[in-house]
Parts: C-alpha cells; structure tokens; sequence
C-alpha cells in the first residue's frame, strides 16, 4: 500500500475499510476495502478527518488484513460452527450453529496470540452455547502483515480446529430419589422437579424416576433398576454428605460404577459425585443444594456430560478456579463469574 493525499486520491483504491462515526446516529464502515474513490467522496472522507488514505499497492509476501483474518478463521473455525460472511474492518467474527458445548484448546489458543500482530479472542471455553451465539472474533493487527506471520500462527495452532461446538447427545435420563422420608411421604420431593428444568435446558427427557429410600443396597437395586431402561444418564438425589445415614456414594459404587471423584472444589456443590459404567453410561449423585441455589456444580459438569466429552478428575480440579458462587441476590446465572 501507499500513502497519499485524500484530495488527490480520485481514481485509486482502497485498501481496507473506513469506519464513519456520528456520535448517537451511527458508526459502521463508510466506505469498503476495494471502493474506488470518486470526486464526490473527497468531501465525505475530508469531513471524517481522513487527510490521508492508504491506497493499494501490494507486494509479495505480504497480506492484507481481510486475507490474514480468512487464514485465522481456518486454523479456529471447528465443528458447529459459522463465520460472519462479510469481513467487516478486517475482523471476521464466529458463532454457534447449534446449542452445545463449546471447548477452546487454551494452550494452543495461547501459542496463536503469542505470535506479534496476531490476536483472536474467544468467550470462556467449557460452557454451554445456544444456537446464534457470539463464541469468537480474529484480526490482525496492522493492515498488512508478511505472510510469515500468518505461517506461524498456523503452526503454532497446529492441524486441529482450535475451536469446536459439542451438540448435545444424551437425551434420556433417570433419577433415584433417595431417602426414607422422601419414599414414605414425609416430606415433599422438591429436588426432581429443579433437576428436570436443569435436564430439559440440555436436551435431555426425564423418562424414570425410582424413589430408593435409604441404604446402600436399595440405592444399588434402584440405580440397576433404572439402567434397565436404557436411559444415557443417571441422576441421584440426595444423600451425598457424610452423615451415617447418607447412603448414596456407597450405593453408586455398589452398582458397579467407577468413580471419577467424589468431591469437587466448588461452592455450592463440594459433595458433588460423578462416574461412569463400564458402557459409558454417566452417573451423578447431587448434592441438595442443587434443589435450591440458583447455580452449582451440576450446572458446570451437565453441558459437558450432555454433549457426550468425556469427563475427568484432572476437568473437575480445575474448576476450583473461578468456583465460589458469589450468592448474587438476584441470581444472574449464567450471566456472571462462576465457573469463568
């Protein structure tokens, strides 16, 4: 590219857009990458205070920031996802085509932004999306750029997207309700219907539910009883602390689950339990405070449990960081820190 005065600028091209900015009315680009620039639009780009523009004058081996942003989105830009058609100031912005989970290679993200004059910015990996949703947007610094630089990205990045969209794939679960008090009446069972909103907002139907009540060898039979269904995940409630009479850990690993962990480094939710059947078949024992906290752990494990990502004890650690619930009066789930 070249330098030259707007005024004599008539006849030439541009070579990235102009952004017009009326403060209150409007800001956008007023004129595109690739406009040849008319007697008319001196007044416009005079007023817009562009005494001078950038015209095009190519040379090899380097890139324009349109074509560098195109070379960003490929190494990004996995599974269930969509780009903005138009590349709007030399930024090309990605969003979710489906309602998942969405996971961001963070170390390999990091190599990428480690390379100068290279940037891409990504909302949170390891959260649930919806469909439409804003999930990351990419430039370049300069205007142009050499093209080595766009070759280190991609080798920093590597063959793999960086970014992927997970869909929901469980869609059918079952709960034990455990406790005596529950099965006999004593008390209302308000703890499915809070787990049921929870499943539906992932996809997932609750097709059984088995009142257990207490001991280790009834939550077993009860577990085994719902696998008979068939369901792709199993839910128990309740019975999780270390009370003597709390009984659902031991009736988990009675029904032949292997345990990923018992305990979890976040509150609410610290005697959250998860494992797997040797099918593949995730099991869950919840702790009461998902009965009434606006956002626990379960909120955190579920998307990622639904979508099918395998789930371990090394994923469950780190969610230490950023897993104190601030007990925000009103509840802003999932719009504030937790889990972030």
């Amino acid at each position: 590219m070249k330098l030259i005065k707007t005024r004599e600028a008539v006849g030439h091209v541009l070579c990235h857009d102009l952004t017009q900015i009326i403060p209150g009315e409007y800001k956008g680009a007023r004129f595109r990458k690739g406009h040849v620039v008319a007697e008319e639009d001196i007044p416009v780009l005079l007023s817009m205070g562009k005494e001078n523009l950038y015209v095009w004058e190519l040379n090899a081996g380097m890139l324009h920031e349109d074509d560098a942003a195109l070379r960003l989105c490929g190494l990004s830009m996995g599974q269930n996802i969509r780009r903005t058609e138009d590349i709007k100031e030399g930024k090309i912005e990605l969003f979710a085509e489906c309602d998942g989970f969405f996971t961001v290679d963070a170390e390999r993200l990091f190599a990428v932004n480690s390379v100068p004059d290279v940037m891409l910015a990504t909302r949170k990996g390891g959260t649930a999306v919806r469909s439409g949703d804003k999930l990351a947007g990419m430039r370049v610094i300069p205007l142009i750029v050499p093209e080595a630089t766009l070759e280190d990205a991609e080798a920093a990045a590597g063959p793999a997207p960086l970014l992927n969209v997970h869909p929901y794939k469980l869609k059918t679960a079952g709960i034990v309700t455990t406790g005596g008090e529950v099965k006999s009446g004593l008390i209302e069972d308000r703890f499915t219907p809070a787990v049921k909103k929870k499943l539906a907002g992932v996809g997932i139907e609750t097709v059984a539910q088995i009142f257990s009540g207490d001991g280790v060898g009834n939550v077993a039979a009860a577990i085994g009883e719902v696998r008979t269904q068939g369901v792709d995940l199993v839910l128990c409630t309740g019975g999780m602390s270390v009370d003597p009479d709390d009984n659902t850990p031991g009736g988990i690993r009675a029904a032949g689950a292997e345990i990923v962990t018992y305990g979890a480094p976040v509150l609410p939710g610290a005697m959250f339990l998860l494992g797997y059947f040797s099918d593949g078949v995730p099991v869950m024992g919840l702790p009461g405070c998902v009965m009434f906290a606006g956002a626990t752990v379960f909120d955190l494990v579920l998307p990622r449990v639904a979508a099918g990502v395998p789930v371990t004890r090394t994923d469950i650690v780190a969610l230490g960081n950023g897993g104190l619930c601030l007990g925000c009066k009103p509840c802003h789930w999932p719009i504030c820190p937790f889990g972030r």
